[in-house]
């Protein structure tokens, strides 16, 4: 399999769903079901936080939300867990800053997705340096969702990348709500990633729809 070209990689960046079994009020079967029907374009399982599940639970829950990806032909990408990516294998990984290095990680995962959370541009540029895919770029705006999430900034950053010259795709995260997503790609985001607005949404698949729409009328 070869590396994911930046071209693929910027229309799966559209509409990035992230979600784990603590972020949902149903079961997140359903919520991703619907959530796909409603045109997100990738999925990151990300089981972390106050209820999460771990173990064997945590592995049941990643495969039934990984072939319901499967079923949608909807790429399926582990957060920071790489052993689980690579033992189910997923299409790919996200990290954070916190969590190993990017180097390392693309030495386990081969030619799989990459993507790193940045929070300034000497983080972007180090995550290109190490083999990144993607980088997501947040939060833009005030989030209860991730509970160590840093401060706010805006759309900033993206603005800084873009000026640079800098072609990595991106995607920002963090707040992002249909009443504010706009700014993120008028930036030069290539995508918005979500949590909450999908996944406590009263209907997932209007929501998504919604969000859809708004980032393809501005690319």
């Amino acid at each position: 399999m070869d590396r994911i070209s930046r071209r693929e990689m910027n229309e799966l960046l559209r509409l990035y769903f992230i979600m784990g079994s603590n972020n949902c009020k149903i079961d997140p079967q359903v919520v991703l079901d619907q959530a796909i029907k409603g045109g997100i374009t990738l999925f990151q399982f990300r089981e972390k936080g106050t209820g999460a599940f771990t173990g064997a639970e945590k592995v049941e829950l990643a495969k039934q939300l990984q072939a319901i990806c499967k079923n949608y032909s909807i790429p399926f990408i582990v957060n920071d867990d790489i052993e689980l990516a690579l033992a189910i294998n997923a299409d790919g990984v996200h990290i954070g800053q916190d969590d190993a290095s990017a180097e390392e990680v693309r030495q386990k995962i081969g030619n799989k997705i990459l993507g790193v959370s940045a929070h300034n541009l000497d983080e972007v540029e180090k995550a290109i340096a190490d083999g990144a895919d993607y980088a997501g770029i947040g939060p833009i705006y005030s989030t209860k969702t991730k509970e160590d999430a840093k401060t706010a900034q805006g759309t900033a950053i993206i603005k800084e990348v873009r000026k640079k010259g800098i072609d990595l795709p991106i995607v920002g995260i963090g707040g992002i709500t249909s009443e504010n997503a706009a700014p993120v790609i008028e930036s030069g985001g290539n995508g918005i990633s979500v949590i909450s607005a999908i996944s406590l949404a009263e209907n997932p698949t209007e929501r998504a729809s919604e969000l859809r729409s708004i980032v393809e009328q501005l690319l």
